[in-house]
């Protein structure tokens, strides 16, 4: 299994020849390199302490590059090798390389302000590293938005790169590295429209986010790294002063602007914490349409926890596997996202862990407008187009203070019912515009909608819930526990029964 050899070599890490790229300090999961492995990226430890233990093991066989475990060829590789832009200087001299580095197989990032207001105080991240390259003069300690854009429109055009990362030290100022990200944002837009994401330390004004939306950056990431504030407050204090309060209006605020599965979060494994931490974490994330981008671990050499060692993979394993189910339950993916480290994918397995999911149905309540327009176009094809219950539109009064509930099979939209509350009521609501596409009905998304929104309902106080109900479809609903309540009326011209469900059944 593809994914299990990726967690593995995450953790074990990988045996390579000395003149192999490995890239040794930086801000984040940083020494190792990059292997492609059946298109995959995987960023994986090359130099570790604990790598000469590592049963994996690089070997060159035919002229190509082969993984081999115990001894034995098991996958042919790639390794991402040194970018064509990192040949280039900048006017004042500057190799490109100390402006911004490939990350994965085609995203280039930059740390933008490569000191941290935290990092000569005990408020400091112990497992970061961000001025270790600063002092081993690897990089510059700010990069500013001219260079930036220059560089990233050569790695454009000379290794088609094809989304941005931008991150930052945290402000003496708090905030102002907020503003910084954005002009660089729009400096590098104005060269080269690729999308761009931005990683930074919750606001305190909700506005900033805004700002960086208007000044260019498509994607963000708000990492909180771990939900265990016991373990926070011994590795990253800084973070767990802010307190949870601070990092869900955030998470919340951005999820408005810039759309479900375009906000992340980090979430570090291997610190030691309770797997159940990590796993309501995801849940609380994903249900807020916030991407929980799992990680394992790595120090970082040179950092206060270089010595601390990577998680177990069979650990990894089992988190991999119940989060991409969380992810599925949720309709995030990392196919969806715009930019960042969740489209990159390279430091966690978590991508190859969706690929490998078995297609599943899940309904949830949309997120976005786009995904409102695909419920109100399957309602139309089905209540206009097939059963020509209306004549151009099925839309109507109710629809402004409806929760619309949709099914997705396999990241595509393909049926949809909405719930609503009854006039001068908090407790009765109403179902209705349940539809499926005719190719998806095989799939049995017509039962689960109405179960979901049973859920739904239910969870929300209500107490009595009820439908109108097409004569043809009443013993549909009797099984799935609705009873009928008086006699068939006309409705919208034809034969409908109203029905009311047994919320118990939930």
């Amino acid at each position: 299994m593809l994914a299990h050899t990726i967690t593995e070599l995450q953790s074990l890490g990988l045996q390579v020849a000395e003149d192999s790229p490995n890239r040794k300090v930086g801000a984040g999961p940083a020494e190792g390199g990059t292997l492609l492995i059946e298109g995959i990226p995987a960023h994986v430890p090359f130099s570790g302490s604990f790598v000469s233990r590592s049963p994996y093991a690089l070997r060159r066989l035919n002229g190509g590059s082969w993984l081999v475990k115990d001894g034995e060829f098991i996958l042919p590789v790639k390794i991402v090798q040194q970018p064509k832009f990192y040949d280039c200087i900048t006017e004042e001299k500057l190799p490109y390389s100390s402006i911004a580095l490939l990350h994965g197989k085609d995203c280039i990032a930059s740390t933008v302000l490569q000191t941290c207001a935290h990092w000569h105080s005990e408020r400091r991240c112990r497992f970061c590293g961000i001025e270790l390259s600063l002092s081993g003069g690897q990089t510059t300690r700010a990069k500013t938005p001219s260079q930036l854009a220059e560089v990233i429109g050569k790695a454009k055009e000379l290794d088609s790169v094809s989304h941005v990362v931008l991150t930052t030290g945290a402000a003496h100022s708090p905030g102002k590295e907020i503003d910084y990200l954005g002009r660089c944002a729009m400096a590098i837009k104005k060269v080269c429209d690729l999308p761009i994401h931005a990683q930074f330390l919750p606001p305190d004004d909700g506005a900033k986010l805004q700002e960086l939306k208007d000044a260019g950056v498509d994607t963000v990431g708000i990492h909180i790294e771990s939900f265990d504030f016991d373990l926070l407050s011994r590795f990253a204090p800084a973070k767990e002063a802010m307190g949870l309060d601070r990092y869900e209006k955030a998470w919340n605020k951005a999820v408005d602007i810039y759309g479900s599965n375009q906000v992340s979060s980090f979430l570090l494994v291997g610190l030691g914490e309770d797997e159940e931490t990590v796993i309501d974490g995801s849940k609380f994330l994903a249900e807020r349409g916030v991407y929980p981008f799992v990680v394992p671990f790595r120090p970082i050499p040179g950092s206060m926890m270089q010595d601390h060692g990577t998680p177990d993979h069979e650990t990894m394993k089992r988190l991999y596997e119940m989060v991409a189910r969380i992810l599925r339950k949720n309709g995030l993916s990392s196919a969806k996202s715009l930019a960042g480290c969740v489209r990159c994918g390279a430091c966690s397995a978590l991508q190859a862990y969706e690929q490998e999911a078995k297609k599943e149905l899940i309904c949830r309540p949309v997120r976005s407008s786009a995904e409102l327009a695909t419920a109100l176009q399957i309602r139309k094809e089905v209540f206009v187009g097939e059963q020509r219950l209306f004549e151009t539109s099925d839309s109507d009064e109710n629809d402004p203070k409806s929760t619309h509930i949709i099914a997705e099979y396999d990241h595509e939209i393909i049926g949809a019912v909405r719930v609503f509350p009854e006039k001068d009521s908090c407790n009765h609501w109403v179902g209705g515009r349940l539809a499926v596409r005719r190719e998806s009905r095989d799939h049995q998304a017509g039962a689960l909608l109405v179960q979901a929104a049973m859920s739904y309902v239910k969870k929300i106080g209500c107490t009595r819930f009820t439908a109108h109900i097409q004569e043809q479809n009443v013993r549909f609903f009797s099984l799935l526990g609705w009873k009928a309540v008086g006699s068939i009326q006309i409705y919208h011209g034809k034969p409908h029964q109203l029905m009311e469900a047994d919320l118990d059944m939930v």
